[in-house]
């Protein structure tokens, strides 16, 4: 049995925020002329909101910002439906009903709808004014299964990929704005967050010359499929076999390791005393799309 999800990561700059939203369908357009079976594309952290790089000032990002019913969500979700596609046009600045600022990344289906959105738990602090987001989000892909939402610096913290795979996801989706010399432990953590949870990864940075690149797509035993090698512009395809994430982990890491097997059903629970809490060994297996 297989599940194919053939996806295009869209390695490139930022567009100004300024700019209307009919360039951006014509690169989706353009991308879909190319590669034409793509069933998931997705774009860089803050692709539609470009403004000065990291540190962006506020009020920058506050002018960027619209609520996610607002004008720019709308077109996006018709175009999403007019290609029958699913996008994640990277992340986009939202105010929030109080007038918050979240960094979010909004999932749009092929039927023209919003069908899930994330804001960016862990902004990068001290140097992003982003209110932080409270709740870890999937989003069902029918036919084929789940996919996980995490933003940038959500990727340095074990806890988001964790609960992301615990909750079903079988891809975790990882829009990136990375300017700085960090890159090189990024993509580390991708391979990492994807081997201790066995699920896919995609990491997809902005280009030079604002992001330094290097986007990547892991595998559920963190073996890279295809990577960009430079900060330079580019599309990197790929058709996942989400059957490789039951494959995994019904049979383990290398023939081995079964972490989501780990507890019986008579182990005692684990006190987790960093939070407050503790691993149930009834619970720890990961839901089922």
């Amino acid at each position: 049995m297989s599940r194919p999800l053939p996806i295009a990561l869209v390695q490139a700059p930022p567009r100004p925020a300024t700019a209307p939203l009919s360039g951006f369908a014509e690169d989706v357009e353009q991308l879909l002329a190319r590669f034409p079976q793509t069933r998931l594309a997705v774009y860089p952290e803050l692709h539609l909101c470009g403004v000065d790089a990291p540190p962006a000032s506020t009020e920058q990002l506050q002018d960027a910002a619209e609520p996610l019913d607002g004008p720019r969500s709308r077109q996006l979700a018709e175009l999403a439906g007019d290609l029958g596609l699913w996008l994640v046009p990277g992340t986009l600045c939202e105010r929030g009903a109080g007038g918050e600022l979240f960094n979010t990344a909004p999932v749009y289906s092929p039927d023209g709808r919003l069908a899930a959105s994330y804001r960016k738990i862990f902004p990068w602090r001290p140097y992003e004014p982003y209110d932080p987001g409270d709740r870890f989000v999937v989003a069902d892909l029918p036919d084929t299964g789940r996919i996980g939402l995490s933003i940038c610096y959500d990727a340095w913290f074990p806890e988001v990929a964790r609960h992301l795979a615990w909750m079903g996801a079988e891809v975790i989706v990882n829009p990136v704005m990375t300017t700085t010399a960090d890159r090189a432990q990024e993509l580390v953590l991708a391979r990492a967050n994807a081997i201790v949870n066995q699920v896919f990864v995609l990491s997809v940075n902005a280009a030079g010359p604002v992001g330094t690149g290097r986007s990547l797509v892991v595998d559920p035993e963190g073996r890279i499929r295809t990577e960009a090698p430079d900060s330079g512009a580019t599309v990197l395809t790929e058709v996942l076999d989400l059957d490789d994430v039951t494959r995994v982990r019904t049979f383990g890491t290398a023939g081995l390791n079964r972490m989501w097997n780990q507890f019986a059903d008579t182990d005692a629970p684990l006190d987790l005393p960093l939070y407050g809490g503790r691993i149930d060994p009834g619970r720890w297996r990961p839901a089922t799309g």
